[in-house]
């Protein structure tokens, strides 16, 4: 009897030890799970300011590109109503055909215009070809009336 009553006693001792060290690895485990999430949540409140960060900037970006174009766009506006005065002092013949391209460079930077205006900031990446494609348009129609008063003279 009192063997079993000494089995009993070590077994239950045993089994004491056991569930406590084993309620410890779960406690350590669930306080680095615990510490895990609040890291992940730092990372997203992190993510999310960057994220409106980098939309601030790239609408204060498009902004500025925008009030610049818009400038460029005048300044090509007041030039083709100058080469309109000095097309219109010229003989008949020339006239038709240099009046016909000025039409084009109008209609080329109402398109412009129009396209800035419609433009929606989205993404960077399409930002990014947006601003390059209309600069390139933009250079091209800079380049073709300076091209025309140069033919002009």
């Amino acid at each position: 009897m009192k063997n079993t009553i000494l089995t009993i006693a070590v077994f239950t001792l045993m089994i004491g030890t056991i569930a406590t060290s084993n309620g410890q690895t779960v406690d350590k485990k669930a306080e680095k799970a615990r510490e895990n999430i609040l890291e992940g949540q730092k990372d997203v409140i992190k993510a999310k300011l960057d994220l409106k960060a980098a939309q601030k900037d790239s609408v204060a970006e498009y902004q500025k590109f925008k009030k610049e174009s818009e400038a460029k766009i005048k300044n090509n506006e007041k030039r083709i109503a100058d080469l309109k005065l000095k097309v219109a002092k010229l003989d008949m013949k020339s006239k038709a055909e240099y009046e016909k391209e000025l039409t084009s460079f109008k209609q080329k930077n109402a398109n412009l215009k129009k396209r800035l205006s419609d433009y929606n900031v989205k993404e960077k990446s399409k930002w990014t070809s947006f601003r390059i494609e209309f600069d390139k348009d933009m250079g091209e129609l800079g380049k073709a009336l300076k091209d025309f008063t140069i033919k002009n003279k």
